[in-house]
C-alpha cells in the first residue's frame, strides 16, 4: 500500500495530566502515516484522487489545539479515528504524538506514543427462529448501520433453514451481511450482543431458539482464539446455512485455517451430503 506521510507537525497545545500543562499548555509534534492506493492520483494528477495533505495539516491542527487529552495516547487516538472517519480511502493510518517537553525528572530527547489503526472488513452471521424472524434481522442491520465505525457493505438473501444442534425448536431464517469497521474484534462483540439484547435475544440453551443470533464469521484473515471469541467462526466449514448465504457475498473469501475458498467449502459440504 501506499502511503502519504507528515512528519514532526508542530502544535501548541494543552494535554497533560498536571493542571500547569492544562493552564500553560507545550509544543507537541505530531507524525502520521496514511496509507491508501495514490496510483490513480499519480496517473491522473488529480488531487481529487487523493488525500489533501495540506488539509489533513490544517484537521490535525485544529483538533490538536481545541480538543484537551490527559493522555497523550488518548489524543493519538482521537487523531488516527479523525483520519480514518474523515478520509474514506486512507486503508490504515500510523500516528506518532511527540511530547518533548514531557514533566519527567530525567534527562531525555522526547516522550512518544506510536499507534497504527486500521479499516476492517468482516463477515457477519446473522439468523433468528422466533417471533416476526424478518423483522427481527432487518431490525438488526439497522441497529447494525446507526453504530458509529461501522459501514454495512454487503446482504446475502435469507434463507430458512433447520435448527442445528439442539433440534427441537422452530426452524431459522439465516442470512450474512459484510462490514467495514474500525473496532476491534472484542469491540465488535460487544456491539453485537447489545443488538442481540436489545432485541430481546436470552441465552438460555446453547444453541437453542432465539429472536437474534449475530455471529462474527470472518474479520479481515485473522486467526484468534480466546475464551469468549473464536475467529473464524468454529465449525461454520460444517454449517451450510452459513456458508450458503455467506458464498452469495463472499464467496471467494479464503479461510485463513482451513485455506480453502467459501465457495469451495460449500460444494465439498454440499458433495458430502448427497
Amino acid at each position: 500500500m501506499d502511503k502519504i506521510c507528515i512528519r514532526r507537525l508542530e502544535v501548541y497545545a494543552h494535554h497533560g495530566v498536571y493542571e500547569e500543562e492544562k493552564r500553560l499548555g507545550q509544543k507537541f509534534y505530531i507524525t502520521v502515516e496514511m496509507e491508501l492506493d495514490t496510483r490513480a492520483a499519480g496517473i491522473s494528477d488529480d488531487l481529487q484522487a487523493s488525500v489533501n495533505y495540506g488539509e489533513v495539516c490544517l484537521g490535525i491542527v485544529e483538533w490538536t489545539k481545541s480538543h484537551r487529552r490527559k493522555l497523550i495516547e488518548a489524543a493519538a487516538e482521537d487523531i488516527a479515528h479523525y483520519l480514518l472517519v474523515q478520509y474514506p480511502m486512507v486503508r490504515k493510518v500510523t500516528v506518532e504524538l511527540e511530547k518533548p517537553g514531557a514533566p519527567v525528572p530525567y534527562a531525555f530527547d522526547t516522550v512518544l506514543v506510536h499507534i497504527e489503526r486500521s479499516r476492517h472488513q468482516a463477515f457477519l452471521g446473522i439468523g433468528s427462529n422466533l417471533g416476526d424472524r424478518q423483522m427481527n434481522l432487518a431490525a438488526a442491520i439497522r441497529l447494525l448501520e446507526a453504530v458509529p465505525d461501522i459501514q454495512v457493505t454487503k446482504r446475502s438473501p435469507l434463507y430458512e433453514t433447520a435448527p442445528y444442534g439442539y433440534t427441537d425448536q422452530p426452524p431459522f431464517l439465516n442470512g450474512c451481511i459484510g462490514i467495514e469497521t474500525l473496532y476491534t474484534p472484542e469491540e465488535l462483540l460487544r456491539v453485537l450482543h447489545e443488538i442481540e439484547h436489545k432485541l430481546g435475544r436470552k441465552r438460555e440453551i446453547h444453541w437453542g431458539p432465539r429472536t437474534l443470533d449475530l455471529d462474527i464469521l470472518f474479520y479481515d484473515d485473522l486467526i484468534l482464539d480466546t475464551p469468549d471469541l473464536h475467529i473464524p467462526h468454529a465449525d461454520m466449514a460444517n454449517r451450510e446455512f452459513v456458508l450458503q448465504p455467506l458464498s452469495d457475498i463472499a464467496g471467494d473469501f479464503r479461510h485463513p485455517v482451513i485455506n480453502e475458498t467459501v465457495n469451495a467449502l460449500l460444494a465439498a459440504l454440499k458433495k458430502q451430503s448427497n
